[in-house]
């Protein structure tokens, strides 16, 4: 009998956007709703699960319809949840592609209101709708209304992702702001942030942590990715620091919450169409959230929410390791490998379909390569690779074989270094201790490296096969590695 999933996926549906809000003890994750039906105009709803830990989830199922087929609201988009004065106020975007600007016959989107007393029963308030300036922004993109009030303020700020009139038509994407003194009126002013880069800056959310402030978004110009700014208020200015991102290509449209102690970001890993590995990223998918800390330079860490990792409690007896290729020197706690010229690998145990994987691996200076195999086959021929990448301080996830583009030895997709769109960028210092997490959920993976920087996708084509170890082009060791599952009363 298979475990329970631990990443949330609703009957019948899959998560899209996530807006999380904690109240009362608990996080209620509101999201949109895809059903996957082929009717478009079927309209999007927000649906509602509630949960204390990521582990186990009360889903409500939708509490904020859709409007009709000639109402702005035919799509109920992403906003924000906010409260005042012991009333909650949930913004949102509206969209509707038969509801067009009649001066471009763009179809518009708008910012729209409700208000609710116990979260599940809404009130919506269409008189409070907004739309674009049209001499500042475009109609067609004005949505994910997020809302706050800064420190000492006493205006409400509205934060949206829209795009301005002027400028190149690829850069023209920025954070507009609008305030209110009452959360029903609101005022244009002028842009949050607008560095006239990408297309547009999808679902901002602002926050403080440690001392500092963090304006968080995604974007579909150079990267589907979740991007972060740095400022010392929430007036900026913003620094963009190196590494700009807290997980790659798997994980969309992250948006945060907090309990007052401990902050998380919830996204989505989207599906690959057809369900295999080569089939194009999809709209939607399962929930992953990560514990975002501030390092010391305010960077942002990502790591797994210790709920998560307590739920996987029990570890797995391992079989004795079997060397596969290469020279394996095997040892009651570690093992260790030299590979002078060649991939070497060793094979571990029969890795179950939802589980969490865990190793600690150090290395000689000038090491090529090393890492884990997940789903591997018997010799490690097949199999996925997530691979640490020394000389070019990176994390990456890999396959083998790659596409099979013919029947001749050489068409196998060889000039692609790896899975594209997924590697992280990672300081990777040899004679140092990196410890690797996999959170294994079916199709879904969330793996951590040095419970600091997350890398989210899916593994389709292979569903079973086992554990391995592998380095490249050097020397390195594996201590602690090990194979957990929850125990048996969470067996679903």
């Amino acid at each position: 009998m298979q475990s329970a999933p631990i990443l949330f996926r609703p009957p019948g549906g899959w998560v899209g956007d996530v807006i999380p809000y904690f109240w009362d003890g608990r996080y209620w994750l509101f999201y949109l709703h895809e059903t996957r039906t082929g009717a478009y105009d079927a309209g999007t709803s927000w649906h509602l699960a509630c949960t204390r830990d990521f582990v186990d989830f009360d889903y409500r199922g939708e509490v904020l319809p859709h409007g009709g087929p000639q109402e702005q609201d035919l799509h109920a988009y992403t906003g924000c949840v906010i409260e005042h004065q012991g009333t909650h106020h949930l913004f949102y975007t509206g969209y509707n592609p038969a509801v067009r600007d009649p001066a471009t016959g763009v179809p518009l989107q708008a910012v729209m209101h409700a208000v609710s007393d116990d979260l599940l029963t809404w009130t919506k308030l269409p008189q409070d709708t907004f739309y674009a300036p049209a001499d500042r922004y475009e109609p067609g993109d004005w949505r994910d209304p997020f809302v706050f009030r800064a420190p000492g303020a006493s205006e409400f700020t509205m934060l949206l992702a829209a795009r301005t009139t002027e400028g190149p038509e690829r850069r023209r994407g920025c954070v507009a702001r609008a305030v209110s003194s009452d959360l029903s009126t609101w005022t244009v002013t002028e842009p949050f942030s607008a560095p006239s880069r990408f297309v547009t800056h999808e679902c901002p959310d602002l926050f403080d942590l440690d001392g500092r402030w963090y304006l968080l978004y995604s974007e579909f110009s150079e990267r589907f990715t979740v991007r972060y700014r740095i400022a010392p208020s929430p007036h900026g200015p913003w620094q963009t620091p190196s590494d700009d991102g807290i997980d790659g290509r798997g994980f969309y449209a992250a948006k945060t919450a907090g309990d007052g102690g401990r902050r998380y970001a919830f996204g989505w890993i989207p599906t690959r169409q057809g369900l295999r590995d080569d089939g194009a990223w999809e709209w939607a998918g399962d929930l992953a959230v990560h514990e975002i800390t501030a390092r010391d330079d305010g960077t942002l860490a990502a790591g797994m929410p210790h709920n998560v990792r307590a739920a996987f409690d029990v570890a797995l007896k391992m079989p004795a390791p079997r060397p596969v290729t290469g020279h394996w020197s095997l040892g009651d706690d570690a093992v260790a490998c030299t590979a002078p010229d060649s991939l070497a690998t060793l094979w571990a145990t029969e890795l179950p379909a939802r589980c969490r994987v865990t190793t600690t691996v150090s290395f000689t200076p000038g090491t090529r390569e090393c890492g884990v195999v997940l789903r591997g086959s018997d010799d490690c021929d097949s199999g996925y690779f997530l691979r640490l990448e020394p000389s070019r301080q990176r994390m990456v996830f890999d396959r083998w074989p790659r596409p099979q583009l013919g029947a001749h030895q050489w068409q196998i997709s060889g000039d692609v270094p790896h899975a594209v769109e997924l590697e992280r960028p990672a300081p990777l210092a040899p004679q140092t201790s990196h410890h690797l997490e996999i959170l294994i959920d079916d199709t879904a993976y969330v793996a951590y490296l040095d419970g600091e920087i997350a890398m989210s996708g899916r593994m389709y084509d292979r569903r079973t096969g086992g554990l391995g170890l592998f380095v490249g082009d050097g020397e390195a060791r594996f201590t602690d590695t090990a194979v957990y599952v929850r125990t048996e009363g969470d067996d679903g």
